[in-house]
């Protein structure tokens, strides 16, 4: 086939999902030339699985997102039909929002935003191969492999100075419902079948990883007289910082549970399984397991919970969240139809699991870059994680990135200690995944110092520093955090007298005092709220509710946040203890053969770095800062 130039870009984006939008619109709006493939138009934020946004730990990805500039935020802002806080009942680290989303509102949205974006194309092609230029290096005689752009399948050649893959569950896409199997990507749309073995032959490592997702169902046809109502929160509390306050007719969602005849029609028919009969390779993913794996796994269980979600305000599909499964259609109808609410619902998409190829995260840098290729950035479920709010995440650092690297600066690292991104993006490129990883609250060592509501604090300097926090954004933070130090100095200077806040202590259960306090010492007794102590504080001035949440917590929490961010002065050390390039692991006395090799192929950049890559042992750890400190002498005599 010919192949002929079509265009010139700074950056490529293959892919349209939730990383491919973040990395593109991210790139774009830092003044690089971006232009974003998708095989379908359609699919750009397409939402093939649960119809929803956040949830626990995802909901810090987005507001995370949020703060540096990215889109997410704003779309379900926009496009939810119902907001819930989970977690309430926990500690403020652990709240996490979650919003219902429109699919198709969403995605329209996205497409939008995309289409008016300045510096941004858009293109429906599938991308079939890389051009690659390798030049040798003269001090090591060893080649570089560069990319340079890519090539369509209709032979379209488009330069680049970086790329970023974002394919999501497309490349060699199957589809599995019992013994069908059909290459497709999610949803019924054409898989990406060139790009892997082209991949492969430039010495990208790929493997096969698995997701799933359930039946949708026609509302008309549930019964909810059986169900338990799940309705949206009354203040809803928006996702992104943009927004102080939103208001919207929310729709309800459903809860409804698995039995034991639901569990014996899906052991009965454990054989007819995809998962179980072995034409699935991939490796599917632990914290979301298809049915027929709960009902294998946890035998002891006599029910599981399952959450009927509508999939948008126009359609009548209803999702059934929790009960993804490869078994055969009939057999979905027969368990389907023993659970309460859905005796007689009619199935209009069957479940299904989808296999696809994806890299191994460990040969990638914190900056999301390949260590095979230079300016070959990646993102999204092709580097081994799930969920759409991992994906996004990455996509935005790669797009980042893929910029810092063409103006010759250094990437955008984030530490653990900063955000959930950098949790997660430092569990796949260190430790690595066997399975979709997907974030959670409890991988994050400083989560109270992580939380939702403070994360614009964390990150909104850092991306004013880019350029991508607009103007208002940037004045809007810096009027919410002078904000907040106010309202902190009013309540540390604002004293009750004991007649006054006695009355409303013994009401709450609390101990009187006998002396007058002030209202920060009180809204440290765990019985007591920033909300229940207006009942004294008349002159309290009305604050947004993003200053609101983050001063209560602030002094609340005041003493274990002194404590983490402690932590973080001893992580700093270890982080800032940079390796050098050249250090000869294998040869190292004293280092364990395992530790040394996977040092060897990871070649961390600091002492912090290191102490996270499975397999290396904390005595493996002093061996290397004994080596470390024996080059820094042995330097120091020679001077």
């Amino acid at each position: 086939m010919d192949r002929y130039l079509m265009g010139e870009y700074d950056v490529v984006v293959i892919g349209a999902g939730h990383a491919g939008c973040e990395a593109a619109l991210a790139s774009a709006r830092l003044g690089m030339k971006t232009i974003m493939f998708s095989i379908n138009l359609e699919a750009i934020a397409m939402m093939p699985c649960n119809p929803a946004i956040g949830g626990t730990g995802k909901g810090h990805l987005v507001r995370e997102i949020d703060a540096l500039g990215g889109e997410m935020g704003i779309n379900i802002d926009k496009t939810f039909i119902q907001s819930r806080m989970l977690n309430t009942a926990k500690g403020p680290a652990v709240h996490s929002l979650r919003a219902q989303a429109d699919k198709a509102w969403y995605h329209r949205e996205m497409k939008k935003t995309i289409e008016k974006e300045p510096n941004l194309d858009m293109k429906q092609d599938e991308i079939v191969d890389l051009e690659i230029q390798e030049i040798s290096k003269e001090t090591s005689g060893k080649s570089e492999k560069i990319v340079t752009g890519v090539i369509t399948k209709t032979g379209g050649i488009y330069k680049a100075k970086a790329v970023i893959i974002a394919t999501g569950t497309f490349l060699r896409g199957k589809i599995f419902i019992g013994e069908s199997v059909t290459e497709s990507g999610p949803n019924g749309l054409a898989p990406a079948n060139e790009l892997s073995e082209k991949l492969k032959g430039y010495g990208i490592e790929l493997r096969r990883f698995k997701t799933g997702t359930p039946a949708r169902a026609l509302a008309q046809t549930f019964d909810y007289s059986q169900m338990t109502e799940q309705k949206g929160d009354e203040e809803i509390v928006p996702f992104s910082f943009m927004n102080d306050k939103l208001e919207r007719d929310q729709v309800s969602c459903w809860l409804t549970y698995t039995n034991e005849k639901t569990h014996d029609v899906i052991r009965a028919n454990f054989h007819r399984s995809a998962l179980f009969g072995g034409q699935i390779e991939g490796i599917g993913p632990r914290y979301c397991p298809s049915i027929e794996d709960k009902v294998n796994r946890f035998k002891d269980k006599e029910r599981h919970q399952l959450f009927i979600e509508p999939e948008g305000l126009d359609t009548e599909e209803m999702y059934i969240q929790g009960m993804s499964s490869s078994l055969p259609e009939d057999v979905q109808r027969d368990f389907y139809h023993t659970i309460k609410g859905l005796e007689n619902i009619t199935i209009t998409r069957p479940a299904y699991a989808i296999e696809y190829d994806c890299i191994d995260p460990l040969t990638l840098k914190p900056s999301l870059e390949s260590k095979v290729i230079s300016g070959l950035f990646c993102a999204g479920q092709f580097n081994g994680s799930s969920g759409y709010e991992e994906a996004a995440a990455q996509g935005l650092m790669a797009g980042i990135n893929a910029v810092m690297e063409i103006s010759g600066k250094e990437p955008v690292v984030l530490g653990r200690d900063e955000a959930y991104i950098g949790v997660l993006i430092d569990d796949l490129v260190t430790k690595g995944t066997n399975e979709p990883y997907r974030i959670m609250t409890s991988r994050a060592e400083y989560r109270l110092l992580l939380r939702q509501d403070n994360a614009d604090d964390r990150l909104t300097e850092l991306s004013h520093s880019l350029g991508l926090a607009s103007k208002e954004r940037y004045e809007k933070y810096i009027k919410k955090k002078e904000e907040v130090a106010r309202e902190h100095l009013r309540l540390k200077e604002t004293l009750i007298k004991s007649e006054d806040i006695n009355p409303l202590l013994l009401k709450v259960g609390s101990t009187p005092v006998d002396r007058s306090i002030s209202l920060e010492e009180l809204l440290k007794r765990p019985e007591l709220t920033y909300e229940i102590l207006e009942e004294v504080d008349p002159l309290r001035p009305t604050l947004s509710h993003h200053a609101r949440a983050q001063v209560a917590v602030e002094i609340k929490y005041s003493g274990y946040i002194a404590k983490q961010k402690d932590q973080v002065e001893k992580f700093k050390r270890k982080e800032g203890q940079i390796l050098p390039e050249n250090l000869d692991y294998l040869s190292m006395e004293g280092l364990r053969i395992e530790a040394a090799q996977k040092l060897d192929k990871m070649r961390p950049l600091s002492v912090g770095q290191a102490s996270r890559i499975s397999g290396v042992s904390p005595a493996d750890i002093n061996v290397l800062l004994v080596h470390l400190e024996k080059m820094r002498r042995n330097k120091g005599n020679d001077n």
